[in-house]
């Protein structure tokens, strides 16, 4: 399977809002490169930047994909939609969640990138998208995009270039899957516990699914 790249987006933080005096900070305002490759790191691509590192960017959060294949329902929603409106720095064509599995390796130019968890929704979302449901309506539909960590850095080339999945995770559950374990109160305690699992997920998503395992006890 091949994705191809839209655009690569990044951002460095800057004040986005202010809710009750206070000043809410955020990358998630992003804009697509101009430059014809990146740097690939760790933590994130070349450029771009966490506002709050406590739930966004790290290992496991390095770089954020988001599907071309979703704008259709969202506009239908009545969302503008453009690379970066989810505040994501791949924006993609060709898979969506019910189509890749945590666990998925892919190659993007020099770097191999391993999908570590789905996005899970936020208020900085309604914020830069000027629409308060914004969350609401992506926990519901599930369309939420995914997370991979770098397992091999380097430099990747930018829009229309491609990342090719190296290894299916078949035996994992699908980023969708994973999503609604965590977000959707009637999926089966068996799911949930399949996707708490997973060697490869993220260790923030699983400390999520430890606390709804135990709640539901």
């Amino acid at each position: 399977m091949d994705l191809r790249i839209v655009s690569v987006n990044v951002a460095q933080p800057r004040i986005i809002a202010t809710i009750n005096g206070e000043a809410v900070p955020s990358a998630i305002d992003k804009a697509p490169v101009e430059t014809q490759s990146v740097f690939v790191g760790r933590t994130n691509i070349e450029g771009d930047g966490q506002a709050d590192l406590t739930v966004h960017g790290g290992p496991d959060k390095a770089v954020y994909a988001y599907p071309v294949d979703h704008w259709p329902w969202w506009q239908s929603k009545q969302f503008a939609t453009v690379p970066a409106t989810f505040g994501e720095n791949l924006t993609l064509v060709g898979a969506t969640e019910d189509d890749v599995h945590i666990g998925d390796r892919f190659r993007w130019g020099d770097a191999v990138l391993e999908i570590s968890q789905p996005r899970g929704p936020c208020y900085k979302l309604a914020i830069h998208t000027a629409r308060a449901d914004a969350p609401q309506l992506m926990t519901i539909s599930a369309r939420c995009g995914w997370y991979l960590r770098v397992i091999e850095e380097g430099r990747a080339p930018t829009t229309g270039s491609l990342m090719t999945r190296l290894s299916v995770a078949a035996e994992n559950p699908s980023v969708a899957e994973a999503f609604r374990a965590m977000y959707h109160p009637d999926i089966p305690r068996a799911l949930r516990q399949k996707v708490h699992d997973i060697p490869t997920l993220a260790e923030a998503w699983r400390m999520g699914l430890a606390s709804r395992l135990t709640r539901r006890e």
